[in-house]
């Protein structure tokens, strides 16, 4: 009477125990299976790191060939826009440099997409013009700036809130406050323009602001041949659009070879203090850009060119969603 109750009971405890043992190599295997996701994952970082720090090296070697004299050239050198540095690399695919190397099929792996490209820093005004060592605001420099806000269609005062946040963030401790003040009550300094919206900006105004403006390390004079014309108009005194536009078109014809042979086309009123423009650079933006599959990585470096040795002074790394064929 009683066994087809124990056969029932033992088929049940088969079952769960087929079912418990179902459930842990299911758990077994996609935890093998997410491991290996990660692990390709690291992997495929790592060596997205690696390309973008050589192509930040092959950077700093065109910046580096960029220093040598033109053949038969006796005059020096100058930075501008018609420079091998300032062509830009378009997305290509990375199998191509590697189609030289018979080991490496094309076909064989992921679709990967290289670009980049090197910006003059000193075609943009720098904001460490605006506070001098003894951290004062100079007055020239923020009639610039407040003009560069006027071209960014921001709202009247700005320039003045960036020029009293940059004082007391930039200035000696004495002076960012009482005479006792201590490193302790000094405003933390900006080192990018993203900083700045801790001035209370609004980061709509800095992304607008950032195409004609930028913080390096040090101050820098604005570069001749490669600024905007809306930067010209800020750096240089009593000067319109229209102005600078015709400097713009001047340059391209020829680049400028000498702040002189610029000044021929401008006033003596208009450049009172020579010393905020310039022919040549010092400082400049590399950005890599490597795409693969949905996800693209990018770096930008700030590098700086000091006599014979070009220095990457900042990096940046940024992991970035992409659509197909973005």
């Amino acid at each position: 009477m009683h066994a087809a109750p124990r056969r029932g009971a033992a088929l049940l405890l088969a079952m769960l125990i087929l079912t418990l043992v179902a459930t842990l190599a299911f758990g077994m295997l996609w935890q093998q299976n997410r491991a290996m996701q990660v692990e390709g994952a690291e992997r495929a970082r790592a060596q997205s790191l690696w390309i973008l720090a050589g192509a930040m090296d092959w950077a700093r070697l065109i910046l580096r060939e960029d220093l040598r004299p033109r053949p038969g050239s006796n005059q020096a050198p100058i930075d501008a826009l018609t420079d091998i540095w300032a062509t830009p690399l378009a997305e290509a695919r990375l199998s191509s440099f590697l189609s030289v190397d018979q080991d490496n099929n094309a076909d064989g792996g992921p679709e990967a997409f290289i670009s980049g490209n090197i910006v003059d820093a000193q075609s943009r005004w720098n904001l460490r013009r605006l506070i001098d060592p003894a951290g004062k605001i100079v007055p020239a420099e923020l009639e610039a700036l407040d003009r560069l806000c006027t071209q960014a269609n921001l709202p009247a005062g700005v320039a003045q809130q960036i020029a009293e946040g940059l004082r007391g963030a930039w200035a000696p401790p004495a002076q960012a406050g009482s005479p006792d003040a201590t490193a302790g009550d000094v405003l933390l300094a900006p080192q990018r323009m993203a900083d700045l919206s801790w001035l209370g900006l609004d980061p709509e105004w800095v992304q607008r602001l950032g195409k004609w403006v930028d913080i390096l390390p040090v101050p820098t004079p604005v570069n001749l041949n490669t600024a905007s014309r809306e930067v010209l108009a800020a750096a240089i005194d009593g000067m319109d659009l229209g102005s600078a536009e015709r400097l713009v078109q001047a340059r391209q014809r020829e680049p400028f070879q000498t702040v002189e042979a610029a000044k021929a086309l401008l006033s003596e009123a208009q450049l009172k203090d020579a010393s905020r423009v310039s022919v040549t650079s010092s400082w400049f933006i590399a950005t890599g850009r490597l795409r693969l599959d949905d996800r693209a990585m990018e770096e930008r470096a700030l590098i700086e060119r000091r006599g014979n040795q070009v220095m990457v002074v900042r990096r940046e790394r940024l992991s970035l969603a992409v659509g197909p064929g973005s």
